[in-house]
């Protein structure tokens, strides 16, 4: 019988293993945590965002890097065959705003719970607490794994291995690159890493005045010089640091490689549905209700509180100033910060703060339809180990779904001879 040996029980590691036990194979996962899927509890704020309802056609436009390596994976196991095997084992599913699926029951739990029981019920051996060490590889072939706990090292024999044990985000789950350097050990590339759906640091000292200022209905454009890198409509959050939020997450999978040869220029619309012409309305509008009052106390309907002071100080406008001493060029200068409220963004946070990592095992050694290794025999990849990533709404649980059923039923199916 066809024997499986799976590195990581998180996503990719869980579907690996009930996708090779549904082939027939004899299959134990190797975890290094005290239970499975610990990174997939924290999810979508321990909610757990299983995937995006959106089109399976419509995946490949919401992953960042190397969309066309998942061509098989997404079509062999789409978004909604994740959806039917959820609620076949249990586990009810809704949808909300973008498309963006989570358990009815809003529980994170939930869902590992369900395909722990399916794992349980196929009969695969789960070892808790087992770290990884080293491949056994053998006449170009990979023959086991050497894993290690609190009483030593041990050898495990079989047909195929594979490597589903993350990156390098959130490392208080377990992920701490050690997939990485077992892909190296057996001779795979490494694409330069990076923390990915990540905050930004911003270099202005006022993003501090802003602190904790949640805004909706923005747009925010992330630019080299003259060059947008990323362009998107949505929400934001101001920290003591930067900026973050669901429009800054994914922002940051497109900016990290940039951000790391010098800074880059944010740029808000805080009112994106007006034009300048139209923002010149409002606020004449606003300004004849006010024409008494001091600018600084003329601007409620207009910006949250906290965006106020700031919002006059890059204006360039006095704040005793009476609204009905406001000159043109003033307003045209509120209109300009308004519709370009910018700031520049000098790092990343780092990897305990990022939901992803960018980079990875280089997808060009690796057979896109059942991700065996091109390098190493009987050597499997899936997950985030890979070089790939997506933006924000459930896209990259979804690429770790997909790669972990690819690579597990082909890992399942019996081998000839080698």
């Amino acid at each position: 019988m066809n024997t499986v040996l799976i590195v990581g029980g998180g996503a990719a590691g869980m579907l690996a293993g009930i996708a090779a036990a549904m082939k027939g194979s004899t299959v134990h996962i190797f975890e290094k945590n005290e239970k499975l899927g610990k990174k997939v509890y924290i999810t979508g704020k321990g909610r757990c965002n299983v995937t995006n309802a959106c089109d399976t056609e419509e995946l490949f436009g919401n992953v960042v890097t190397n969309s066309k390596f998942l061509y098989s994976s997404f079509y062999g196991f789409t978004n909604f065959d994740m959806m039917e095997l959820l609620e076949t084992l249990g586990c009810q599913l809704k949808t909300e705003r973008g498309n963006r699926v989570f358990p009815a029951s809003d529980k994170a739990s939930d869902v590992i719970k369900a395909l722990n029981n399916r794992l349980l019920e196929l009969g695969v051996t789960i070892h808790y607490r087992k770290k990884a060490e080293k491949l056994i590889i053998d006449n170009g072939a990979v023959k086991g794994i050497v894993v290690s706990d609190s009483t030593g090292k041990k050898s495990f024999y079989g047909d195929s291995v594979m490597i589903a044990c993350g990156g390098y985000s959130y490392q208080t789950t377990g992920s701490t690159g050690d997939g990485y350097e077992l892909a190296k050990e057996a001779g795979h590339t490494v694409t330069t890493l990076s923390p990915a759906l990540v905050p930004f640091v911003v270099e202005e000292p006022m993003i501090k005045e802003l602190q904790g200022l949640s805004l909706r209905n923005v747009e925010a454009t992330v630019m080299k010089g003259s060059k947008v890198i990323y362009r998107e409509f949505g929400e934001m959050l101001f920290t003591h640091y930067g900026v973050s939020g669901p429009v800054l997450l994914s922002a940051s999978s497109y900016a990290a490689k940039e951000l790391k040869k010098g800074p880059l220029t944010l740029s808000i619309d805080l009112k994106p549905a007006l034009t300048e012409e139209q923002l010149d309305s409002r606020i004449l509008r606003d300004f004849e209700e006010s024409m008494n009052k001091q600018f600084k106390n003329a601007l409620g309907n207009l910006y949250p509180a906290k965006l106020i002071p700031v919002i006059i100080d890059a204006s360039g406008i006095s704040p005793e100033k009476k609204v009905n001493e406001i000159t043109r060029e003033e307003r045209q200068a509120l209109i300009r910060v308004t519709k370009s409220f910018t700031m520049t963004l000098t790092a990343l946070r780092g990897y305990n703060e990022a939901i992803i990592t960018q980079g990875g095992v280089s997808v060009k050694e690796v057979n896109p339809s059942t991700l065996e290794s091109k390098i190493v025999n009987g050597l499997y990849f899936a997950g985030e180990v890979l070089d790939l990533d997506a933006v924000t709404g459930g896209f990259n649980l979804q690429i770790a779904w997909s790669t972990g059923w690819a690579a597990g039923s082909a890992a399942g199916e019996e081998k000839d001879e080698r």
